[in-house]
């Protein structure tokens, strides 16, 4: 007995990418436009699994080059334009065979992907460290400079020494570890972009925690970057301590 098209969508819904292959060759030929639109679907389902291995592959082109480290650690940080909050620095190291896919610069990624993939991260990497330094610090040594501590910070709290920083950018000063300074480095290498969704995520989960501290500056939207209704609570409620004073002075 024929399948009516709602079985046959619901069996593609459940189905594993490996089972793609065989749901086109059984339904293949069903000349049903209902069923041909799920066979396409089906069939692009598979071309984008293709492309995002492609890609991900591709985004190991730093751990291969520099395969012979025992250790790769990748080094990104979030929150230097932010007017309120920490910077905060993540550091990762995965595994050599890494299969985790869609890792990408954390700004690319919906909130709700970045939230998979940190769980993903932290279960599969083979360590990961968090950098955290205070608005206090920042208006005390610049933005740069606090930059620099927190990713210092990260690397001291993996459980494994690296041997290799693939850092985004930058180089770190006090950092007797060889660095590789990779520009836009969050979209060339996965272990730089499993940093900067590490770090962005804690720092989103953060800011949003702050939110419900100190009302009023729609922290958990704005995650503290200077957006227009952000400027519009400081200059109305003034700053709180967490904004960073170096920054709001043109506000006040």
């Amino acid at each position: 007995m024929e399948k009516k098209i709602s079985e046959i969508r619901d069996i593609l819904q459940a189905a594993r990418l490996s089972e793609l292959p065989a749901f086109i060759d059984t339904y293949g030929s069903d000349g049903r436009t209902g069923v041909t639109a799920l066979v396409k679907k089906a069939e692009k389902k598979i071309n984008d699994y293709e492309k995002e291995l492609a890609r991900t592959e591709k985004m190991k082109e730093y751990e291969k080059m520099y395969d012979s480290f025992s250790f790769i650690c990748g080094i990104d940080e979030v929150g230097r334009g932010p007017l309120a909050g920490p910077v905060v620095a993540g550091a990762v190291i995965l595994p050599k065979n890494c299969e985790i896919l869609y890792l990408n610069d954390s700004k690319q990624l919906t909130e709700k992907k970045r939230e998979e993939l940190y769980e993903v991260i932290m279960e599969k990497a083979v360590a990961t460290g968090l950098g955290f330094v205070s608005p206090e610090r920042i208006d005390e040594i610049n933005i740069l400079q606090a930059t620099y501590e927190a990713m210092r910070k990260a690397v001291r709290e993996l459980k494994i020494e690296p041997d290799l920083l693939l850092n985004d950018a930058v180089t770190i000063p006090e950092v007797s570890i060889k660095q590789v300074p990779i520009v836009k480095g969050d979209a060339k290498s996965i272990s730089i972009a499993a940093a900067s969704i590490i770090a962005k995520v804690t720092r989103d989960r953060l800011m949003t925690e702050y939110d419900s501290v100190y009302p009023g500056y729609g922290f958990a939207a704005n995650k503290g970057y200077g957006v227009k209704e952000h400027i519009a609570a400081i200059k109305k409620i003034g700053p709180t301590p967490i904004h960073r004073k170096s920054f709001i002075r043109n506000f006040l």
